[in-house]
C-alpha cells in the first residue's frame, strides 16, 4: 500500500486533504501538532528520522497571529522563521519521496499578495514557496511532482481567527461564500487519482476569484 504524510492533518485543510486520500486507499499518516511541530527543528528531526519515505507529502501548518511591524519580536521571527520555511525544507532535506510521488505545500495567498496584517506568513511562505519552485526542477527528472496550493477565504479556524465578522466577510467575496477545506482535498486527491503529472511547479490560487492578480 502506498503512504502519505500528511502534516496539520488532524483539522482543517489537512484533515481534508488526509480524508480524501484515504478514499484512494493510501495508508495516510495524519501529523497533529502533538506529532510534529515544525517551529521546533528537534521535532522536525525526530519526526523525519521515524518517517524516512513516503509516496505522497503535504506540507501544511497554521500561521502566525496578526501582529503589527513594530510589535514583532525576535522570537516571534525565529519561530516562525522555523515553522513556515526552516521546517518544511528540514523535511525535504530527510524525507525522501519515492519516484513518481507528488509533493503538495499549503502556503496561502499571501504569496501572491502580500498582507500588511500578516507580514510574517507574507515573508516566510514566500521565501519557502521560492525554494519549493527551484526544487520543482529537481524532483521532476524523478517524476515527483509538486504544486504549491495558495488558499484564499476557507472554511476554516484559521479564517475565525483573523475575520471578526465570518458572515459578513463571506457575503462580500465574489461567491458570497467561504472555500470548503473538502474542495481542496478533492483537488488534491484528484491529481493523485488521475495521475495528472506534468502540472509540476504549479502554483493553484485556490480563492473563489477573490485576488486580484493575474500570475
Amino acid at each position: 500500500m502506498k503512504k502519505a504524510i500528511v502534516l496539520g492533518g488532524s483539522r482543517g485543510i489537512g484533515k481534508a486533504i488526509s480524508d480524501s486520500l484515504k478514499k484512494l486507499d493510501f495508508e495516510v499518516l495524519s501529523a497533529s501538532s502533538t506529532d510534529i511541530d515544525t517551529s521546533d527543528l528537534e521535532s522536525v528531526n525526530e519526526f523525519a528520522g521515524k518517517n524516512t519515505t513516503t509516496d505522497i507529502l503535504v506540507l501544511n501548518t497554521g500561521g502566525p497571529p496578526i501582529i503589527k511591524f513594530e510589535k514583532i519580536t525576535k522570537e516571534d521571527w525565529n519561530k516562525y522563521h522555523n515553522q513556515l520555511f526552516v521546517g518544511f525544507c528540514t523535511l525535504l532535506q530527510k524525507i525522501k519521496v519515492n519516484d513518481g510521488g507528488y509533493v503538495f505545500a499549503i502556503t496561502s495567498n499571501v504569496i501572491k499578495e502580500p498582507n500588511s496584517k500578516l507580514i510574517i506568513s507574507s515573508a516566510y511562505r514566500a521565501a519557502f514557496s521560492s525554494v519549493f519552485k527551484i526544487l520543482s526542477k529537481e524532483y521532476a527528472s524523478r517524476n515527483i511532482t509538486m504544486i504549491n496550493i495558495a488558499p484564499g477565504p476557507i472554511n476554516t479556524d484559521r479564517t475565525k481567527e483573523l475575520v471578526s465578522d465570518v458572515e459578513e466577510y463571506a457575503d462580500s467575496l465574489p461567491m458570497e461564500r467561504l472555500g470548503e477545506p473538502q474542495e481542496i482535498g478533492n483537488f488534491v486527491s484528484s491529481i493523485v487519482e488521475k495521475e495528472i503529472k506534468y502540472l509540476s511547479g504549479a502554483v493553484i490560487n485556490f480563492d473563489g476569484a477573490n485576488s486580484n492578480f493575474i500570475y
